[in-house]
């Protein structure tokens, strides 16, 4: 892990040009720092706004505006000074080179947020919330994200991990006591108590099959057979004509993705060749190998088929291998004389044009409920792999402390497994958490952050 104790830069805004841009400088030398590059010998005045003038940086000097967080009240816990300047990639980069030679040192990825974490400004849950606040791409993945940073999924397992520790105090006592037992807690009430915390753990577990799609995303993979109208309804869905619609069987030759916002989860939707037994050439059959690959891997499966013509034994084999997995299926053309009816098929089956757009709002209900089992918008308490794995670590340990409280085994056995859950509440908050893990999580933050 690098030093801690520095006094660290970094751009804090996004590459590119922009009306303003700002420079973060943080750690003991923060002040000293933007006074070096102002020419500034008056003090700063905590939590207020600055107008002050570069000095020669780039070849110009620039109007800035300091805004100094005096430690402990500023985002990392340190003295932190803010740069706001014009967002200019050169003036903003000269800023930073400046404030190198006065001392500072560019931060490394998630620098700043490691710091604030370091402080006890936020825990593990909330550094990691800020930086998928940051990559939120829909309305729901930033709820998610914001809850979390406010805390409430650090306050639910805090609230469990008090009631661990009330159990714990009381069997360490009992310990006190070799002759009289489970002295504090008799073995039932033991039993009870850590039935009833291992349902608190599996109500929020309950949570993390939506809140890992909501955060993560869902691939899904349209197919079909040849002209069944699959680019059709991609670019319906993608809301733009990235895919080359035409008459011909075989157009799609590869396949094209487009990340779409669908009742706030993210979905990225992937266009595939046409699937037949029968490919015309060498280019087809890599397109149609290729359609295969991404329906095996997608998480969701929307199969497409043409209303408007009869069903052929392709669509047959299409429906067959496609019928073990998550699917929608789509009665496409409906805007044409059908051909069969989609009352006959043994699946639901949602008809819709995707020329027109009728039935698309079905079709996206229906991918929501396909991906997470329900469209409502209740903000899911976990998100992150990271916690559902410590959090179903924490689980087993309490099962396995449940069933030898139950069984009498001696307190001390019972509070061993105990320990073990408590240990896993802590990783995920980071009360308790390897090093290598910290530098692996912060390293994928941006730099500035």
């Amino acid at each position: 892990m690098y030093s801690v104790d520095d006094t660290i830069v970094a751009i804090a805004t996004p590459p590119g040009r922009g009306g303003l841009g700002v420079v973060r400088v943080s750690g003991p030398d923060a002040v000293q720092v933007a006074q070096h590059l102002t020419g500034r010998s008056a003090p700063l005045v905590p939590r207020h706004a600055t107008l002050a003038r570069t000095l020669d940086i780039a070849g110009a000097p620039d109007q800035v505006v300091l805004t100094y967080f005096k430690a402990p009240h500023s985002y990392t816990g340190e003295d932190v000074v803010e740069i706001s300047a014009h967002g200019s990639p050169v003036l903003l980069r000269g800023i930073v080179r400046a404030a190198m030679d006065a001392g500072s040192r560019l931060a490394e990825p998630g620098e700043f947020t490691l710091r604030a974490y370091l402080r006890g400004r936020i825990d593990l849950v909330q550094a990691e919330a800020v930086r998928d606040l940051i990559d939120a791409v829909t309305p729901l993945q930033a709820r998610a994200a914001f809850d979390q940073l406010e805390g409430t999924l650090t306050d639910r397992i805090r609230a469990i991990d008090a009631r661990l520790f009330d159990l714990a105090a009381r069997l360490e006592a009992s310990l006190d006591f070799p002759d009289e037992g489970y002295h504090f807690v008799a073995e039932d009430e033991a039993a009870r108590e850590l039935r009833s915390i291992v349902d608190a753990i599996s109500s929020l577990l309950a949570t993390a099959a939506r809140g890992r799609m909501i955060r993560e995303g869902v691939l899904v993979a349209i197919i079909g057979p040849p002209n069944a109208g699959k680019s059709s309804l991609f670019n319906q869905l993608a809301g733009v004509g990235r895919a080359i619609v035409a008459a011909l069987p075989g157009t799609t030759r590869d396949v094209l993705t487009e990340t779409i916002d669908i009742d706030g989860v993210p979905m990225t939707i992937v266009d595939t060749a046409g699937v037949r037994s029968q490919p015309v050439d060498v280019v087809e059959a890599e397109g149609i190998a290729r359609a295969v690959a991404a329906r095996e891997t997608a998480s969701l499966t929307v199969l497409v088929l043409d209303r408007s013509s009869p069903l052929t034994a392709d669509d047959e084999l299409l429906i067959e291998q496609t019928a073990a997995r998550p699917r929608v299926v789509v009665a496409n053309k409906s805007d044409l004389a059908p051909a069969w009816d989609p009352a006959q098929l043994t699946m639901p089956a949602i008809e819709l044009s995707a020329r027109t757009g009728d039935g698309l709002d079905q079709l996206r209900q229906a991918l929501t409920g396909a991906s997470h089992g329900e469209t409502a918008r209740d903000t899911p308490a976990v998100t992150n792999l990271r916690h559902v794995a410590l959090l179903e670590r924490a689980r087993e340990a309490l099962q396995r402390a449940r069933g030898a409280a139950a069984a009498g085994t001696p307190e001390e056995f019972v509070l061993s497994d105990v320990h073990d859950a408590r240990a896993r509440l802590e990783e995920v908050t980071g009360a308790r958490t390897p090093d290598d893990m910290l530098q692996a999580i912060f390293a994928r933050f941006c730099i500035g952050k």
